[in-house]
């Protein structure tokens, strides 16, 4: 069965023909919630009380089943390495068989040409597009959304802050922009005026806006207060290098990208006075490799738990494609941020 989506495509406003129908049906679902109309808008004031809850995503195969080929090398029987070509899924899967598998020339850049920004003779420098045939197969019916493609979809219309991490190449803004498109094409035009009137709930009632900007601009400052993290690209290799020397691995860079994300939620909530509100503080994370959930759980247990104790953390391993495990670690101390 085909899975609902917007109908427009290309812009995140909603057009003038239908938004009274639009803003009709979206203060209908804000049942209970303390609306006001202030500088020729709607805002959710609610938004004051709600828990303080963030995620982290891995993109592929957990948000989205990308096209986007991994080449690598397989021994053959006949004792031959033979080019082949995996997907992410199956590449979380045979990562670690470095008996029968291995980069082309023993070069992790020509295994993943197709995750950069730059175009190459392989391919490379379709993100877009690539997410574009993603949206595509799970519109027409013939895949359904990855584990955690409604937990983000639903993050987005409440206006929540996130991070992705990603093992890909590309640079930031090529994920945010990654990020707009999935809100164009798959957010209805209700969902996004509920978003609209979150995202303005949150700067009214934190940084104490008054005249609000256009949809656009609300939507843009929204998705630059939130995190991207492709841990192979050129910008966040050159930074890990300065911060972190030494050798790394996918996991370890992980776990950089998730403090780093932590850091910058609690500087927002010392900022706009949040942490002062004393509100239930969660943080998810989702990944559908098995060994970056394993290392994400290690690394929360150990370090995470210790440094933000009033943090309850939420792991979500989709490696079996069908849902996902929900595993929670809490910290047994009040942390005062800031």
């Amino acid at each position: 069965m085909p899975y609902v989506f917007s109908e427009l495509p290309q812009t995140p406003n909603i057009p003038t023909a239908s938004a009274e129908a639009v803003l009709k049906e979206a203060l209908a679902r804000f049942d209970g919630a303390q609306l006001s109309f202030i500088d020729g808008v709607w805002v959710n004031e609610s938004v004051r009380g709600r828990d303080l809850k963030y995620y982290v995503f891995d993109w592929d195969d957990n948000i989205l089943c990308m096209p986007t080929h991994i080449h690598m090398e397989r021994l053959t029987s006949a004792g031959e390495w033979v080019p082949h070509l995996c997907s992410t899924a199956t590449f979380s899967i045979i990562r670690k068989d470095t008996q029968h598998y291995r980069f082309p020339q023993n070069q992790r850049a020509l295994a993943f040409v197709e995750f950069q920004d730059r175009q190459t003779p392989l391919g490379g420098g379709n993100f877009i597009q690539d997410l574009d045939l993603a949206l595509d197969e799970i519109a027409s019916g013939k895949k359904q959304p990855p584990p955690s493609f409604a937990t983000f979809r639903k993050t987005l219309v409440e206006g929540r802050l996130f991070a992705i991490v990603t093992a890909r190449g590309h640079e930031e803004e090529t994920l945010r922009a990654g990020v707009l498109r999935f809100i164009e094409r798959v957010l209805t035009p209700v969902e996004r005026e509920i978003m609209l009137i979150n995202l303005r709930g949150y700067d009214y009632c934190f940084d104490h806006v008054q005249t609000f900007p256009s949809q656009t601009q609300v939507l843009h400052h929204y998705l630059s207060l939130c995190h991207y993290h492709a841990i192979t690209s050129p910008t966040f290799e050159a930074r890990i290098a300065e911060e972190v020397p030494g050798p790394q691995t996918s996991e370890k860079l992980k776990r950089f990208a998730i403090q780093d994300f932590i850091n910058h939620l609690v500087a927002i909530l010392d900022r706009t006075g949040m942490a002062a509100l004393r509100l239930p503080i969660s943080i998810g994370f989702s990944d559908d490799d098995r060994h970056n959930v394993a290392a994400v759980r290690d690394y929360i247990e150990t370090v995470l738990v210790r440094r933000f104790p009033s943090v309850k953390f939420c792991i979500y391993d989709t490696s079996d494609g069908a849902g996902a495990n929900k595993m929670m670690i809490s910290g047994q101390l009040e942390l005062p941020l800031g």
